[in-house]
Order: C-alpha cells, then sequence, then structure tokens
C-alpha cells in the first residue's frame, strides 16, 4: 500500500514536470500569457507534488519514541500547505482575470495550433493523473494525494478554461479566456475550502463521521459487555486510533475478562478498516448478584482464599461464615487482623446489619515435595478404604487409590462410586465421612481426597 502511494506520487512528479516545461516552451513562443500562466501554475503544481512525494515517504515511517501514534499527520500538513497553494493560485487568476476584463485593451492572444495542441494534451494526462490520484488517495485515505489529486483535477478545468479562452479569441472575442478564468478560479476555491476542511478536522482530531454509533453499536454485540462507556476515536492517515471503555461484571475472572477485551478489538478491526482499537474494562456490579456473588468479589480483591460460604437471612439481618485459609506459618495475631480486614470489607459491601463470623484454617501447602507410598503401603490402605466404603453402605468401588508421603505425613487420594440419583450433599457427607474414618483409624494420614463418580 505504502508503495502504490509513493509509486503515484512519482508519476505526478513526472507528469508536472513535463507539463510545466511543454507549457512554458509554447507560452513563450506564441507570447500567449494565458499559456504562460498555466506554466506558472504548473511550476506551482510540481512543488506541490514535490511535498506530497516528501510526506508520503514520511508518514510510511512506523511509530517511534517521538512519534507514538506514527506520522501519518504529515500528509495532512502536506494537504493543508497545498491547500494554500489552492487559494493562492485562486486568488491570483481571479486578480489577473479581473484585470483584463476591466482593460479596454485587452491582450493579445496567439491562438496557434501549439498552444491548442499543449492545451489538449495537458487536458488528457490531467484527467488520467487525477483520477488515479483520487483513487489511490481514497484506498489508502491519504490526505496528501488527496490534495495532489484535487491540483491536478483543477489545472484540468483551468486547461479548459485556458482552451475556451483560445476558442474564443479565435473567433473574436477577447475577454472570452479571462471570463473562463474567472469562473474556474471559484470553482478551485470551492474545492480548496472543501479540502482545507477535512484537513484541519485531522489535525484537530474531529473524529471520522458516524464512527462513535458505529463502534458503540460493534462493542454492544460483544458478548459480556454491560455497556459502552466511553468511545474516542480520530483518523491519521489510512489509520483510526480508537480508545475505548466498556463495563463488565465485576464476578468475571480474569481470563474471561481478557477474552472479552480481544472480542471487542477483534470486531472493532472486522467492522472499521484500519482500526487501532485500546479497550479498557471496567467491572460493574449488576443487579443480579447474589449475596454469594458478593462475598467471593471481596475475597477475590483482597487476594484471600475462602470457601464454604453460607448465607442466612435472620428477617432483621443477614449472617455471613466463611473459612478463610491462610498461611499456617502466620501468628494468630496477623491471620486475626486479615480476617477482621475482610469481614470490614463485607460488612461495608452488604451494609452495616451484617453479621460475619470467620474460621481461620491453614492454608494447604503448595508445592510440597514427596514421594510415592510402597505398594505394600498403598495396597494395605486401600483395604481399609474399602473395608470402611462397605461398613457405610453408600460408597461402592474404591479403585485409584494413591499414597504420597511428605514431611507433614500421608496425602491419600481416591476414587469410588456411588448411587447416580443421591444428591451432592448425600454423597459429599458419606465421602467425607469415609475420609474421617480413615484418618481416625491411621493417625499417619495427613489428608485425604475422595473424589466420587456415578454409577454405570
Amino acid at each position: 500500500m505504502q508503495s502504490e502511494k509513493e509509486q503515484v506520487a512519482l508519476t505526478s512528479i513526472a507528469a508536472s514536470a513535463g507539463l510545466t516545461v511543454a507549457k512554458a516552451f509554447v507560452g513563450l513562443s506564441t507570447g500567449s500569457l494565458a499559456i504562460l500562466s498555466e506554466a506558472g501554475h504548473s511550476l506551482i503544481d510540481l512543488g506541490a507534488t514535490i511535498m506530497t512525494y516528501v510526506a508520503v515517504r514520511i508518514s510510511g515511517k512506523p511509530a517511534d519514541e517521538q512519534h507514538h501514534y506514527g506520522h501519518g499527520k504529515v500528509e495532512a500538513i502536506s494537504a493543508l500547505a497545498e491547500t494554500a497553494l489552492l487559494f493562492l493560485l485562486s486568488g491570483i487568476v481571479i486578480w489577473e482575470a479581473a484585470n483584463r476584463l476591466a482593460a479596454r485593451d485587452g491582450h493579445a492572444v496567439a491562438a496557434t495550433a501549439w498552444a491548442f495542441g499543449v492545451i489538449a494534451v495537458s487536458i488528457v494526462v490531467d484527467f488520467f493523473r487525477s483520477r488515479a490520484l483520487a483513487r489511490t488517495a481514497k484506498a489508502t485515505q491519504s490526505h496528501a494525494l488527496e490534495a495532489d489529486a484535487l491540483h491536478f483535477s483543477s489545472d484540468l478545468w483551468s486547461s479548459v478554461a485556458v482552451l475556451i479562452g483560445l476558442v474564443g479569441v479565435h473567433y473574436g472575442l477577447a475577454w472570452a479566456d479571462s471570463a473562463a478564468a474567472l469562473a474556474v478560479a471559484v470553482l478551485i476555491c470551492i474545492a480548496g475550502w472543501k479540502l482545507g476542511k477535512r484537513t484541519v478536522d485531522t489535525l484537530t482530531d474531529v473524529a471520522p463521521p458516524g464512527a462513535a454509533g458505529l463502534i458503540t453499536a460493534a462493542a454492544a454485540r460483544v458478548p459480556g459487555v454491560v455497556r459502552v462507556e466511553q468511545v474516542r476515536a480520530r483518523a491519521v492517515g489510512e489509520t483510526i486510533f480508537i480508545d475505548l471503555a466498556v463495563a463488565v461484571s465485576r464476578t468475571l475472572p480474569l481470563d474471561r475478562v481478557n477474552a472479552i477485551r480481544e472480542a471487542v478489538a477483534a470486531a472493532l478491526r472486522t467492522q472499521m478498516a484500519g482500526a487501532e482499537p485500546i479497550v479498557t474494562t471496567n467491572p460493574v456490579a449488576l443487579d443480579n448478584e447474589t449475596m454469594l456473588d458478593r462475598v467471593m468479589v471481596i475475597a477475590r480483591n483482597r487476594a484471600l482464599a475462602v470457601h464454604h460460604v453460607t448465607v442466612h437471612d435472620l428477617q432483621d439481618r443477614l449472617s455471613v461464615s466463611l473459612d478463610l485459609e491462610v498461611d499456617g506459618r502466620l501468628s494468630l495475631r496477623a491471620a486475626h487482623d486479615m480476617a477482621d480486614a475482610l469481614e470490614n470489607a463485607i460488612e461495608a459491601e452488604l451494609g452495616p446489619h451484617v453479621e460475619v463470623e470467620t474460621h481461620i484454617e491453614p492454608l494447604q501447602t503448595q508445592d510440597a515435595t514427596g514421594r510415592e507410598a510402597p505398594p505394600e503401603r498403598v495396597q494395605a490402605v486401600t483395604m481399609v478404604l474399602s473395608e470402611l466404603a462397605a461398613e457405610g453402605r453408600v460408597i461402592r468401588d474404591v479403585h485409584d487409590v494413591r499414597v504420597r508421603e511428605t514431611e507433614d505425613g500421608e496425602i491419600v487420594n481416591f476414587h469410588c462410586r456411588v448411587d447416580p440419583e443421591l444428591s451432592v450433599r448425600a454423597v459429599h457427607e458419606a465421602v467425607d465421612a469415609l475420609e474421617r474414618a480413615l484418618k481416625a483409624r491411621s493417625l499417619q494420614i495427613k489428608r485425604v481426597i475422595g473424589h466420587a463418580e456415578p454409577m454405570r
């Protein structure tokens, strides 16, 4: 895309240079002031196309330490300068045309074949160059190429005016070329005004038309987005930089929040060509949050591990109880301070009439070292488990028993099968009772973890 822009700009330079030389030669040889004026017009256009090429080259550079958003606005600055040249040229043409129309003696113009030929060639070249520049400018959102296309378009109409003037002069109407040039100058001013307004809008970070609504609609359709809170967009060349803030439920885990953020960014890139979105997620409380959700959010935000959270509505107040796991090496004072801080946070969230009770227990050791117990020990534990399960008559088929020896004692893991129609509460009580019975039978066992599966 960048090479296409540079190639079109270079071709424009060559076309401007060729037209300038041809018009100057014919203007001097025929004494035609109109053609000489066109040569001056083309000379200024040559300078403008060189500016365009330089701007396109600079704008293609990637972002650096000084230009975090790239160099795309260099094109807008170039377009603004070229717009100023358009107004300058229009002013000169209007002044000269007015003077010619006011003069009584008029200006002698030699309407020779060479004059008609160079103007005809100029019209053809300007037509194809303006179309090529406009097409590339639209495809690449290049303000500099758009300004250059407007220059060649103005050259085309200016050449048409000169051609009409030459025809008028040929038939004895000395004022025809001046009148046509005056009309074309006004049209150039109108086109320059439109281009200048778009360029100033870019330099002042005016949002692209309809961008806010398009961005809001695309983001709101992404599952997990509660609402769109802030939208900011600005165009720099063919890139649209978007700053977007969306609200998400505060109960969601971080990986889910990150997935929503990525989905919003992908939707914007699909919806808008050249979009470079930065999406910020703001956690918010939803109306459908349960008391359990609110308690778990408070604990998670304080990086605390809690479980067995129960909430009871006692009509005049709420009662919340939970188990808080802390590092077993902490002193009771430090652990109690953590529990107090958690209780205060829950009271602040749920109201002053809530009753909070916290049971402190040591956090299970992480990354503990150990080794597999000998086969005979595993067989002995398996036999005890099967015997205890048979006594309870709920748990059957104890299998996949594993025993690991650690510095603090043995850790036993086992699988078992139960009636699939039993409730989770009943199964949990049965497995918990089996775990307690095994620990009571063998004091060297520190922890037992049972996994229940439905019978087939």
